[in-house]
C-alpha cells in the first residue's frame, strides 16, 4: 500500500500464501482492528468488492484476486503484510528468540530479493486461534539489516519440514507470487509412504474439497472440487512395506500431497489425519510423525537467472531412512516433461 493512511480507496493483490483464505479472515489479519460487524456493513453495502464484484464473509480468496479497500479511517492501523505500518505485534519472548536462532542456522539461501529456509517441522507457517507459536510472528528475527520485514509467499503444513520461500521486499513479493500463482516453480517432495505404488511412476490428477476449519480442517475427493495434479516417483523402496517416493505437485491444494497418497493406497507414514491407523506401520519402532519434507525447490530470479535450494532430511525421517537402508543423497532426475 503505498499510503501510510487508509483515508483513499486502496486495492490490494492476494498473495500465494493468502490463497484459499477467508476473506473475513484476510482482513482480520490485515486490518485487525476493523470489527466484524463493520466488515459486515461495509461487504453488504458493496464498498468491500474482490475482482470488481461483490462478496461475502466467507468467500474463500485465490491468489492474484484484487481486493477494493475502502477508507476505514486513521483510527484503524494496517498490519504489515504488504499493506503498510505494521500493527501492535505481541512482544518477543525466549522462545521465540530460540527459534529464531535456529532458523538462521537453517537458512539455505540469501540474496537482495529472496531469502530460504528450512523449516522444521513442528513449526506453523502462520497462525491462528490456538496457535500461538508460528513462523510469521518470527520474521522481523530474519532481516538481517534489510528496511523491510520478509513476506511469506507461500505456504507449508505444521508438520511438513523443508523449503520454504521468503520475500525480502514488497516488489519481490509480488514478483514470488505471481511465480507460485502461474505455476513458473518447480517444487519437489520426498515422503515415506506405507506400502509400494502399482506403478513406479505416474501423475495423479484428483480434484479435492475442503471440509471443516482450522486445525480440523481436512481435504477428500470430489469431482465438483478443485483441480489437483501430482507427479510421482518410486525411488526406493523396501519390499512393499515402505516405498521412498518423489512428489511433484503441480497445483498448491491444501493437503493435496497427503491427501493423493492416501488415493493411490498408500498413505504418508506418520498421517495418521489421513491414514488412519494404515499410515503407521505395527511392530516397528519409528518416529511417528508425518514423513513428508518439502525437499527442493527452483524458480526464475527476480533480475533474471534461476534460484535453486535443496534442504536435508529432518532427524525423523533420517531415522526411518537408516533403518530402511536408504541412501539421503540420491542423484536428483526429472518426475516428468511438465517441470522446469
Amino acid at each position: 500500500m503505498a499510503s501510510t493512511t487508509l483515508s483513499a480507496v486502496t486495492s490490494i493483490t492476494v498473495t500465494e500464501a493468502e490463497a484459499e483464505l477467508r476473506l473475513d479472515r484476510w482482513f482480520r489479519r490485515h486490518f485487525p482492528g476493523l470489527t466484524h460487524g463493520r466488515l459486515e456493513k461495509l461487504l453488504r453495502t458493496g464498498q468491500i468488492r474482490v475482482d470488481g464484484g461483490r462478496a461475502k464473509a466467507s468467500l474463500r480468496l485465490t491468489a492474484g484476486q484484487t481486493i477494493r479497500v475502502p477508507p476505514l479511517g486513521e483510527a484503524i492501523a494496517p498490519a504489515e503484510n504488504g499493506t503498510g505500518r505494521r500493527a501492535p505485534r505481541q512482544p518477543r519472548r525466549a522462545e521465540d528468540d530460540r527459534l529464531i536462532a535456529e532458523l538462521r542456522r537453517r537458512i539455505l539461501h540469501r540474496d537482495r530479493d529472496a531469502l530460504i529456509i528450512d523449516k522444521p517441522a513442528g513449526l506453523a507457517v502462520q497462525g491462528g486461534t490456538a496457535t500461538e507459536q508460528h513462523l510469521d510472528r518470527l520474521l522481523d528475527g530474519l532481516r538481517f539489516e534489510a528496511p523491510e520485514r520478509p513476506r511469506l509467499v507461500h505456504r507449508l503444513d505444521r508438520d511438513t519440514s523443508g523449503v520454504l520461500v521468503l520475500a525480502r521486499s514488497a516488489a519481490a513479493a509480488g514478483w514470488l507470487a505471481a511465480a507460485f500463482r502461474r505455476k513458473e516453480t518447480r517444487k519437489i517432495y520426498w515422503a515415506a509412504a506405507v506400502g509400494l505404488p502399482k506403478l513406479a511412476e505416474g501423475r495423479i490428477d484428483l480434484a479435492l474439497s475442503k471440509q471443516g476449519s482450522g486445525h480440523g480442517e481436512r481435504v477428500h475427493p470430489d469431482e465438483e472440487g478443485q483441480r489437483a495434479v501430482t507427479y510421482y516417483r518410486v525411488v526406493e523402496h523396501a519390499g512393499r512395506q515402505v516405498a521412498w517416493l518423489a512428489l511433484m505437485p503441480i497445483t498448491g491444494r491444501t493437503h493435496q500431497l497427503r491427501a493423493h497418497c492416501v488415493a493411490m493406497g498408500t498413505p504418508i507414514l506418520g498421517d495418521g489425519k489421513y491414514g488412519g491407523r494404515d499410515a503407521f506401520l505395527p511392530g516397528v519402532d519409528l518416529p511417528r510423525q508425518l514423513h513428508l519434507h518439502a525437499r527442493s525447490i527452483r524458480l526464475a530470479r527476480l533480475g533474471g537467472g534461476i534460484l535453486e535450494a535443496a534442504a536435508p532430511l529432518p532427524p525423523h525421517m533420517l531415522v526411518t531412512w537408516r533403518f530402511f537402508g536408504f541412501d539421503p543423497a540420491p542423484p536428483e532426475e526429472p518426475l516428468s516433461d511438465a517441470e522446469l
